[in-house]
């Protein structure tokens, strides 16, 4: 074999091996994360790119603004959601709001109990709602929000605003 067609393939295959590793090593996205940890991979909609989580599992998602998915009902994201990340569940759960008929209820955990029953549960408070699990496979686009401020952020982060009074539970 001539050098030249020798030392090509030496440096293609070089090429090759330094991608492949540098590949392997990429984090993986908050997409595979929530695969990774037993839970669908369409809890966050489409488009994120920048989150943070630590050892323990706390995370934080970070939006390029609020808005809105459909699923079998309709989710409000905050610009930023956090929460923890364990098996099967995030719990300590932050930006995220689920409506139901007229009312929007802040989600305060999910979870999947057993993966072969096919649901998935959002607690809001006093009460949990049960989904299909196949709604939430693929993340869904999610449109800008004219959700009011008040209904989706956090107890007490904003001095300027009234305090923050949650709607009035319900059975989903």
């Amino acid at each position: 074999m001539p050098p030249s067609i020798l030392l090509l393939t030496l440096f293609t295959l070089s090429i090759s091996t330094h991608f492949w590793v540098s590949y392997s090593q990429q984090s993986p996205t908050i997409y595979e994360l929530l695969k990774l940890n037993g839970l669908p991979m369409g809890l966050f909609p489409k488009g994120v790119t920048n989150f943070s989580v630590d050892d323990s599992g706390r995370f934080q998602v970070f939006l390029d603004e609020a808005c809105n998915a459909k699923f079998e009902d309709e989710l409000h994201y905050d610009q930023n959601v956090s929460g923890c990340l364990t098996f099967g569940r995030i719990n300590d759960l932050s930006g995220i709001s689920a409506k139901d008929l007229f009312l929007w209820f802040l989600v305060k955990e999910i979870w999947v109990d057993i993966p072969s029953s096919g649901l998935i549960y959002f607690d809001v408070g006093v009460v949990s709602k049960q989904f299909s699990l196949s709604s939430f496979e693929t993340p869904r686009a999610c449109v800008a929000s004219n959700v009011p401020k008040i209904l989706s952020r956090k107890v007490g982060n904003d001095e300027h605003e009234p305090d923050h009074q949650e709607p009035t539970r319900a059975i989903l």
